[in-house]
């Protein structure tokens, strides 16, 4: 963790970004660590990585060169946030998914776990079109923010409650580009 003001392409980010929370070697580190783990578990099987879009493409993309198993990759893009800071509970699929889950081992991939709703939601869609299994590979989860008691296999990292920006995270479209977990002082929400 630091106390310096953030640093990207070796400028200080705008005002609206706060102290670093997690750093980009501590989030390269983890996420091969997961990666180990998830081949470890997986061994002999070729599972399905969902990344849940947008925030979960950056995780994604390292995540999956972590994996020493041939892992085949497919997209969702769900909302439960509307206009809010807050999800709704009202899940919508956006984009859905071009791979038959038909016997497939599939691994969520997200970025961040809030209250967990949209979670439990796509975990019973995908278990119902005959996965074998669905797991959850989550770079960040909110600490006392669950609504639901989701088992989480595989976790990143836990962070405050606090708004967050960065490696894949966002606001209005802006600092999905960083490097690593900063705090967001302007507002807003995922």
């Amino acid at each position: 963790m630091s106390e310096e003001r953030p640093v990207h392409g070796g400028r200080v980010v705008d005002d609206e970004v706060g102290r670093v929370l997690v750093s980009e070697s501590a989030i390269q580190a983890r996420i091969a660590e997961l990666g180990a783990e998830i081949a470890a578990d997986y061994a002999g099987e070729r599972p399905l990585l969902v990344a849940v879009l947008r925030g979960a493409y950056i995780f994604l993309a390292d995540l999956s060169r972590a994996i020493d198993l041939p892992v085949e990759i497919d997209f969702m893009a769900v909302s439960s946030y509307g206009n809010a800071t807050t999800s709704s509970g009202v899940v919508r699929i956006l984009k859905d998914l071009d791979e038959d889950l038909a016997g497939r081992h599939v691994i969520v991939v997200e970025d961040i776990i809030d209250s967990g709703l949209t979670l439990s939601y796509l975990r019973r869609n995908l278990a119902n079109r005959g996965a074998a299994s669905v797991e959850v590979c989550a770079l960040l989860v909110r600490e006392g923010r669950q609504k639901v008691d989701e088992s989480l296999r595989y976790i990143g990292f836990e962070i405050p409650p606090d708004f967050v920006v960065g490696y894949g995270l966002d606001v209005s479209g802006r600092y999905r580009n960083l490097p690593y977990i900063a705090e967001f002082d302007g507002g807003g929400g995922h």
